[in-house]
C-alpha cells in the first residue's frame, strides 16, 4: 500500500508540473500579457491549478517552469482608478489586503502607522491602493520602484483622487540594484538583508510568500530567510488568496523582544 501511495503521489506531482508547464508555455507565446480573454483564461487556469493543497516543494524541483519564464510573474497595466475593479484579480487584492491588515493590526495596537514603505510597487500599486482606501485611511504610503515609467503610470492612476494623490508618494529608487523585488527569492533575500541593516530597530516588516504548489505563482520565503528579524506570524491561506503572509520585527541590538 505504501509503495502504491508513493507511486500515485509521484504521478500526481508529474501531472501538476506538466499542467503548469503547459500553461506557462501558452502564456509565453502570447504577444502581450495585458488583460484579454485569452490572457485572463490562462492565468485563471494557472491559479486554479495551483490553489489545491498539494505536498510539493517547488524550490527543490530540478525542472521548474517558474524559473524558465520569470517574466510571467507580472506585467504592466494602466487603468483609470474609477475602473480599477475591472482588473481580473482585483478581488484577490481586496481579500489579501484585508488579511494583511488584520494580521498587521495585531502588532500596531498603539497607533496607526503614519508612514508605510512599499518596495517594488510597480505601475499598478493595488496593494497600496487597497490598504490606503479601505484600512489605513490616514497613513502615507511611500511606494519605491526603480522603474521611472512604472512610477509615472502609478502616479497617473491615483492623481485624480484628491485623497490618495496626497497620501500615495512614488520614489524612483534603486534598492540594492534589484529591478523588481518580486522577481525571485535571491533578489528578495538581497533586499531583506539590506532592510535588516537599515530599518529602525523594532519596526515591522510584512512580506508575501507562498506555500506548496502556489510556489509556482509566487516566490517562497521562509522564516530562515529573515536574519536580523524576529518572525512574529506566518499565515498560509487555504482559500483562493494565493499569497502567504509573514510579519517580522527588526531585532533591537541583536536581541529578540518578547
Amino acid at each position: 500500500m505504501g509503495s502504491l501511495g508513493s507511486m500515485n503521489s509521484c504521478n500526481e506531482e508529474e501531472l501538476l508540473i506538466q499542467n503548469v508547464s503547459e500553461i506557462y508555455n501558452n502564456l509565453s507565446t502570447l504577444e502581450s500579457l495585458k488583460p484579454s480573454k485569452d490572457v485572463n483564461a490562462l492565468f485563471t487556469q494557472l491559479v486554479l491549478t495551483c490553489i489545491p493543497p498539494f505536498p510539493i516543494d517547488v524550490t527543490k524541483l530540478s525542472k521548474n517552469p517558474f524559473q524558465t519564464h520569470p517574466s510571467l510573474w507580472g506585467s504592466s497595466y494602466d487603468f483609470p482608478l474609477d475602473h480599477i475593479d475591472t482588473f481580473p484579480y482585483y478581488t484577490n487584492y481586496v481579500k489579501l489586503g484585508r488579511l494583511e491588515y488584520t494580521i498587521l493590526s495585531n502588532y500596531i495596537t498603539n497607533q496607526i502607522p503614519n508612514h508605510i514603505a512599499f518596495i517594488g510597487s510597480g505601475p499598478m500599486p493595488l496593494t497600496s491602493i487597497v490598504l490606503a482606501s479601505n484600512h489605513l485611511k490616514t497613513t502615507t504610503f511611500h511606494n519605491y520602484d526603480i522603474d521611472i515609467s512604472a512610477n509615472a503610470l502609478a502616479s497617473k492612476l491615483v492623481c485624480a483622487d484628491p485623497d490618495l494623490s496626497k497620501r500615495m508618494l512614488f520614489h524612483d529608487t534603486d534598492i540594492m540594484d534589484v529591478t523588481n523585488v518580486g522577481l525571485n527569492k535571491a533578489d528578495k533575500r538581497k533586499v531583506i538583508d539590506h532592510l535588516a541593516k537599515h530599518m529602525a530597530p523594532g519596526s515591522l516588516l510584512m512580506l508575501r510568500s507562498a506555500h506548496g504548489a502556489r510556489g509556482f505563482l509566487y516566490p517562497i520565503v521562509e522564516p530562515s530567510d529573515l536574519p536580523g528579524f524576529e518572525v512574529l506570524a506566518v499565515f498560509h491561506p487555504m482559500d483562493e488568496v494565493i499569497n502567504s503572509v509573514l510579519v517580522a520585527r527588526k531585532i533591537k541590538n541583536g536581541v529578540k523582544q518578547y
